[in-house]
C-alpha cells in the first residue's frame, strides 16, 4: 500500500477512526493538525489510512510516531456497562480491601484483555507502577463520577 499509514488505536478507537474523514495528528510535544482521510479500513487489529498530502511511503513515513485523534464527538455513545479506555485514564484504582493501587496513566491492549497501567499506588515505591487486568472477574466496579474504578487485585500480587 503506497504512502499508506498504520495505526494501533487507543484501546477501542477502531470504528471511530475507520470512520472519520478528518484525523487529528500530532507529533511528541507539538500541536494539532488536521488532515483529511482519503480511504481507511480495518486491517488484523490497526487501522491503514491514506491520508491528503501523503501519498509516497516516504511522506507517509514522516508520520510516524504521532498520536492520531478524532473528536469525542465523532464516537458512538458508549452502551450501557460499557466505557471508552480513554475514559479511564486519571481514575483511582483501589482493591476490593480499600487500598490504593495508583491513578490510571494508560490502558494497553496487548492481547487477551486490555490492562490498565497504574501510578502512584500503595507499595510502588520506585517502581515504575503495575499492570491490572481490565476484565471480569477482576473488575468489579467502574464509577466514572466517582473517578473511582475497584478491583479484586492487592498492591502484593
Amino acid at each position: 500500500m503506497r504512502g499508506w499509514v498504520k495505526v494501533a488505536p487507543f484501546g477501542d478507537g477502531l470504528v471511530g477512526l475507520v470512520a472519520q474523514r478528518t484525523w487529528w495528528l500530532r507529533a511528541p510535544g507539538g500541536d494539532w493538525q488536521s488532515r483529511e482521510v482519503t480511504e481507511a479500513r480495518a486491517h488484523s487489529g490497526t487501522v491503514v489510512a491514506a491520508l491528503e498530502g501523503f501519498g509516497t511511503p516516504e511522506a507517509a513515513a514522516t508520520l510516524k510516531g504521532r498520536e492520531v485523534a478524532v473528536p469525542r464527538s465523532a464516537l458512538p455513545k458508549a452502551r450501557k456497562g460499557e466505557v471508552y479506555h480513554a475514559d479511564l485514564v486519571g481514575l483511582d484504582v483501589v482493591s476490593s480491601s480499600g487500598r490504593s493501587l495508583g491513578k490510571v496513566v494508560a490502558v494497553d491492549s496487548f492481547g487477551a484483555h486490555p490492562l490498565m497501567r497504574l501510578q502512584g499506588g500503595e507499595g510502588d515505591g520506585d517502581q515504575a507502577g503495575r499492570l491490572v487486568p481490565f476484565v471480569e472477574p477482576i473488575l468489579r466496579s467502574v464509577d466514572l463520577k466517582a473517578r473511582r474504578i475497584e478491583v479484586d487485585w492487592e498492591p502484593e500480587y
